[in-house]
């Protein structure tokens, strides 16, 4: 999964510091920032009427909109839609996410429509900042989500600024998008821990080192 004809793709692992741009309301803006420091992509702020938002887009860092992740409505699953840019009428989605079961504690499905057969699930708990996304038919870890420790001092920091883990090849932006959607749900309340938090441990070492050292 690429998005744009370019993609957001690197040879090495990619390490990014993801922020919310407020601290206090659930589900508001988001900046993602590389190892060096400099803005990657970013989020404008939703506010406190979040509930409302239907749609939310995610930018690079000069502003221009690379996915829209859009909200389905009914869906039991608590479905979403991603799209290309901004999302215009008669647009074709790029990938769905929702939950694997309406019951109890569940994963999260992702379905990309680019190349048949890709698909991906997400295990673990985003609300502790504790999740991984691997491939469905490999078991192939892709991304990882993680608390952030600060190498100077070696703290845990707050769950507002985390870390963003990304396997070689796998599409970064692809992969915030992803992130977009696993804020929306846990703000929903419909997943507090998302199936296979204690197995989570057992992908961090199959692609993506989750030990590697963090960025100021």
């Amino acid at each position: 999964m690429k998005v744009g004809e370019s993609g957001f793709t690197s040879e090495k692992e990619t390490h990014l510091t993801v922020c919310k741009t407020s601290l206090f309301f659930t589900g508001d803006g988001f900046t993602v920032y590389d190892c060096n420091g400099q803005l990657v992509f970013r989020v404008d702020s939703y506010g406190p009427d979040w509930r409302d938002q239907d749609e939310i887009v995610l930018m690079d860092a000069s502003g221009r909109c690379l996915l829209t992740v859009r909200r389905k409505r009914p869906s039991l699953h608590n479905r979403w839609e991603g799209y290309l840019g901004e999302r215009t009428e008669g647009l074709k989605p790029i990938f769905s996410v929702k939950r694997s079961s309406i019951i109890g504690r569940s994963g999260v499905n992702v379905e990309t429509y680019q190349n048949a057969g890709e698909d991906y699930q997400i295990d673990g708990s985003f609300a502790q900042r504790c999740c991984t996304i691997y491939d469905t038919t490999t078991r192939e870890v892709m991304a990882e989500i993680r608390r952030k420790v600060d190498a100077s001092s070696n703290v845990v920091l707050g769950k507002d600024v985390f870390s963003l883990f990304i396997k070689s090849g796998f599409d970064a932006a692809f992969a915030m998008g992803l992130v977009l959607v696993l804020d929306q749900i846990s703000s929903d309340g419909l997943v507090e821990a998302i199936t296979g938090s204690d197995s989570d441990s057992s992908h961090s070492n199959n692609g993506v080192d989750s030990n590697s050292t963090s960025p100021k």
